[in-house]
């Protein structure tokens, strides 16, 4: 069984909260960690840390997660915007 923590229980950093709206933008861990300057494995373990802040299973459930707890839209088009454009 999952449970879903509160945010008084576990507040998510500022970081955690750009990982969470570049996961929205359905960004992979590679283009994550571009984004942020950061390595991918770094950004899988933020993914990683906020599947259990959050008290989902699956990476792609943070963000209905996040905004079930915030209320929040975790979608911001203006950090969307860092990610790189792919070459085609």
């Amino acid at each position: 069984m999952t449970r879903t923590i509160t945010a008084p229980d576990a507040p998510l950093t500022v970081r955690q909260r750009e990982v969470v709206a570049l996961i929205a933008a359905g960004c992979s861990n590679d283009e994550v960690g571009q984004s942020l300057g950061i390595s991918s494995r770094t950004a899988k373990a933020h993914s990683d840390v906020l599947r259990v802040k959050l008290g989902v299973a699956r990476r792609r459930q943070i963000p209905a997660a996040y905004r079930l707890l915030t209320g929040e839209d975790p979608y911001v088009p203006a950090l969307v915007r860092l990610r790189p454009r792919r070459s085609r």
